[in-house]
Order: C-alpha cells, then sequence, then structure tokens
C-alpha cells in the first residue's frame, strides 16, 4: 500500500477528540483565564508573568536560561525583562567571569510581587483542582508527568 492510498483510506481527523489539540486547547483556555486575573490586578502580560515566575522560583538566571525555562522565545523575554525593569522589580547584573553575560534578578519589589502573584497563582490551582476532584487532580497530574518525562527524552 503506497502513502497515497493509506491517506485516502484514513478516516477524518475529529479534532475534538485528538488528545494533542484538546490538550492546546484547554491549556490556551486556563492559562488565558488566569492571565485576564493578573492582567487586571497587575498589567501584567504573559511574558512579564512568565519572566517573573522564573526568577521568582530560580533566582538569578540569564535571559537564555528564563527562554529555556519557560519556553518563550528571546525577543518575548528581552521585552518582559525591559518592562520588569522599568517597573524596578527587577535588576542585571554582569557575570564576573564573562562580562557578555547578564545575570537577572527580582528586586526586593519584585520579590513582594512575585510572592503575591504566588499566591494568586496556588488559589488559581486550587480552584481548577476542585472542578476536577482529588482523585481527578491526581490523575492529571499523574498524565501530565508521564508525558513530560516521555518527550524529555527525546521521543
Amino acid at each position: 500500500m503506497t502513502g497515497k492510498q493509506n491517506e485516502e483510506a484514513a478516516p477524518p481527523l475529529v479534532l475534538e477528540d485528538f488528545i494533542p489539540y484538546r490538550l492546546n486547547k484547554a491549556a490556551e483556555a486556563i492559562s488565558r483565564r488566569f492571565a485576564s486575573q493578573y492582567r487586571d490586578e497587575y498589567g501584567l502580560t504573559r511574558p512579564e508573568w512568565r519572566t517573573l515566575a522564573t526568577l521568582g522560583q530560580f533566582g538569578a538566571l540569564s535571559a537564555t536560561a528564563i527562554g529555556a525555562h519557560s519556553s518563550m522565545h528571546k525577543t518575548k523575554v528581552s521585552r518582559a525583562v525591559f518592562s520588569l525593569e522599568q517597573r524596578h522589580w527587577l535588576k542585571r547584573k554582569r557575570d564576573e567571569a564573562d562580562r557578555r553575560t547578564e545575570h537577572l534578578e527580582l528586586t526586593p519589589a519584585g520579590r513582594k510581587a512575585y510572592q503575591l502573584l504566588a499566591t494568586m497563582a496556588h488559589n488559581y490551582e486550587t480552584e481548577l483542582f476542585a472542578r476536577l476532584g482529588e482523585r481527578g487532580a491526581k490523575e492529571l497530574k499523574a498524565g501530565l508527568s508521564a508525558l513530560e518525562a516521555y518527550y524529555r527524552q527525546g521521543r
């Protein structure tokens, strides 16, 4: 059977049943709803939130490390860094060993904002899990962990 015959015999793809499509739609809807909360409360964009959250969790990092950790393109990280710096929530430090590298870290004001946003994030996640129930939340976490582990291995 040739590739073309295979294509002709394949049943139509029902996107609403296709797991990658459903995961993407669910993630986008969940992220959009949470984004509206931190945007309304703090005026943050998604890249700004992700940058702030990454630095809050891991401490000083390079912009490249932030991008890798949060799956953001370097231009989005750069814009987020600039904006957070304008708010005085972030500061840059030159690497003593490699002057081309900058380490980014939260200021005391940035740390305070991070704490408030972390509380908001925990509350949002609690609301999500309440909709699933304890068992459903555990199963979702386990399923996501299994998928992440599988794809982390480069499969």
